[in-house]
């Protein structure tokens, strides 16, 4: 775990400003509850919980231990730093195509394009694969579902951002480890599940028949029994923790760190968002942040030129992720204030 340290009063006043959009979607019913973090690079922190945990069947409240079902945060938290550590430690080359690990990727065309697709493709998310595809709907047996993607013809589109870039990275972990992604080590303060009445609750799911808290709520994830894409869960403080691990350089390669800031496009690093018009971590973020979100209502943003990193954690898909939580604004708004508007 990183050091920490007590905040100072202008650290504290900011994050007091920053809560306030927070606490007003809370008392808005817009989300349930949530936890708003902020850490700087000497480990000053602030970790602050609001609103309930569970709404539905029984009541909880949040806590600001309360554990999130991290979503897609898995892809920068997990999967990119594993990645970019074999690339350094040459067992990968970024630039050579998935089958160099990955030979049986649509091997019946040698000729097929997703076979010319690279490692570095997938982690700037600029392959021709689909946003999403509900891969849980082809049947629950995850070897199976494993073959159906390695094989399946997938129809070539403009490049997008793609959980299917994700699950292959994560697929080739797996070969490369000779484990499946649950078996492999989530991280220090991190998990691939954990128990119900620690856990911020996600969805009434309709195809598992339950609320679901403490277990991955992404449908694909939970189908394949683990993926590089999502299925991460953590607290507000080992998010910061992570996250003052690279601003600091103790969590990290400095090679890897790099590559993290370094653009792939005008919206994405290697892994990481970068700053663009409308994007999630507000209009004041300097040009040396790099941030992501999860589905589920979770979000983190490391600025390294300013030495700061915040994580706001919600549970605004509970109970239904069809309602308009507001949550993109809500983003915005507390990156704004953490920026000092």
């Amino acid at each position: 775990m990183s050091k920490t340290a007590a905040p100072s009063n202008d650290l504290q006043q900011l994050f007091d400003r920053a809560f306030q959009p927070l606490a007003a979607a809370v008392s808005a019913k817009r989300i349930p509850g949530g936890v708003l973090g902020i850490v700087d690079k000497k480990g000053e922190r602030i970790v602050r919980s609001i609103g309930s945990a569970q709404l539905v069947p029984v009541p909880r409240p949040m806590q600001d231990e309360t554990w999130f079902d991290l979503a897609s945060l898995t892809k920068v938290v997990f999967t990119t730093p594993r990645i970019l550590a074999l690339a350094e430690g040459g067992v990968i080359d970024l630039d050579a195509p998935l089958i160099s690990v990955l030979p049986d990727l649509r091997q019946y065309d040698a000729a097929a394009w997703e076979r010319k697709v690279t490692f570095r493709q997938c982690l700037g998310h600029q392959t021709p694969f689909p946003a999403v595809e509900p891969i849980y709907t082809y049947g629950r047996d995850p070897e199976l579902l494993r073959a159906f993607i390695l094989q399946r013809e997938w129809r070539a589109r403009d490049p997008v951002y793609s959980d299917i870039n994700f699950i292959l990275l994560g697929f080739a972990l797996e070969r490369l480890s000779g484990k499946t992604i649950r078996d492999l080590d989530p991280g220090p303060g991190f998990a691939w599940s954990t128990e119900p009445d620690v856990a911020a609750a996600t969805e009434d799911c309709t195809w598992r028949h339950r609320v679901l808290s403490g277990e991955v709520h992404d449908d694909n994830c939970s189908a394949l029994q683990g993926s590089g894409h999502a299925g991460l869960f953590g607290t507000a403080a080992s998010v910061l923790d992570f996250a003052q691990g690279l601003l600091d350089g103790s969590g990290a390669s400095e090679r890897s760190i790099a590559l993290m800031r370094t653009p792939l496009s005008a919206t994405r690093t290697h892994g990481w968002e970068r700053p663009y018009d409308g994007w999630s971590g507000g209009a004041l973020c300097s040009p040396g942040t790099i941030g992501h979100t999860g589905f589920t209502g979770t979000g983190l943003w490391i600025d390294f030129d300013r030495g700061k990193a915040w994580t706001l954690l919600t549970n605004r898909i509970h109970p239904t992720r069809h309602f308009d939580s507001g949550i993109v604004s809500l983003r915005q708004a507390v990156g704004d204030l953490v920026n000092g508007a």
